[in-house]
């Protein structure tokens, strides 16, 4: 699709918000990446931020902006422009989408803004291939694919023949399910499979430090990176038994050590699932670019008419 316009995809995470400038075919044009309002219980501040960046992307001499697509964490419930539950932002029944237009108003940026999940944005970007194609792309992922992005949090998502699965908002939130036994019983499953907490449990000061260590062979930090591997490796067997997903692409910061996590989570994963199908299980192509590529494409998506979710000022 060639095109001279551009669009902004814009992925909120719990500590930073990652935005992409790119024209009608894909191409970055512009990167920003900025903190994450902090004590924003309300997203005013995150609203004002987006739209700061807006003004940014449209100053004079820059291609025209032709749709905004913003991706959050949570409970989403993208239809209606609310979060129900965003644990690492503080945010319960917030209306990010109303407060992004009435900041982007109050800019004078006028075009149409689409809103969604930043797990089923990554999902997208990832099963479309180069990010940009749409679902009869020849290097897309068919089938059923999980996208699983193991960051601050965890969550999961599913895309069945190209089709994104919401469940009403509630449809990937593996992180929040609570440990019924062993020595996590109690715990939420993203307390002790993710990178945050991997960081946590290691008292190291972050998750590149923890894999570190885990190289090195200290005996804590392996201990809880087994932990890790095993934690997920149960949400992934369940994730593929009810799915029957064919692939399980695995993102977010933990998924940047690579083999270190990969080759053990393919064999526990397999060891759940003796029997019954064995998912391919790979790393993720766009890092931790995916949700921003993934808002992209949904900003795309409304212009070309495969999407009707935007509100239009």
């Amino acid at each position: 699709m060639a095109g001279v316009g551009a669009v902004l995809g814009v992925d909120v995470g719990g500590t930073g918000i990652k935005a992409r400038l790119t024209d009608l075919d894909g191409r970055v044009l512009a990167e920003h990446r900025v903190p994450t309002p902090r004590d924003d219980h309300d997203a005013v501040a995150l609203a004002a931020t987006i739209a700061t960046i807006a003004t940014t992307v449209t100053a004079p001499g820059s291609p025209s902006l032709d749709a905004i697509g913003v991706v959050v964490p949570g409970v989403v419930d993208e239809r209606a422009g609310t979060v129900a539950l965003a644990v690492n932002l503080g945010w319960r029944d917030v209306p990010v989408r109303a407060r992004i237009v009435e900041a982007l108003r109050t800019q004078g940026v006028d075009v149409p803004l689409t809103f969604g999940h930043d797990v089923r944005a990554g999902a997208l970007a990832e099963v479309r291939g180069r990010g940009v194609d749409g679902p009869g792309s020849p290097d897309a992922l068919s089938g059923s694919v999980a996208f699983v992005p193991v960051g601050t949090g965890l969550a999961s998502a599913l895309v069945v023949d190209g089709v994104v699965v919401d469940g009403n908002g509630w449809a990937g939130e593996i992180g929040q399910v609570r440990i019924q036994h062993g020595p996590h019983a109690g715990a939420r499953v993203e307390e002790v499979a993710s990178a945050s907490a991997v960081a946590r449990r290691t008292a190291a000061p972050s998750a590149l430090a923890a894999v570190l260590r885990v190289q090195q062979g200290d005996p804590d930090a392996v201990r809880v990176w087994r932990e890790c591997v095993e934690t997920l490796a149960d949400a992934i067997g369940w994730i593929t038994a009810v799915a029957g997903c064919h692939t399980v692409v695995v993102g977010g910061g933990l998924a940047e050590s690579g083999p270190l996590l990969l080759d053990p989570l393919r064999t526990a994963v397999a060891d759940r699932l003796v029997g019954l199908g064995q998912p391919r299980i790979v790393r993720a192509r766009h890092g931790d670019a995916a949700g921003a590529i993934g808002a992209g494409l949904l900003a795309r998506d409304v212009l070309v008419g495969l999407d009707d979710r935007a509100v239009l000022r």
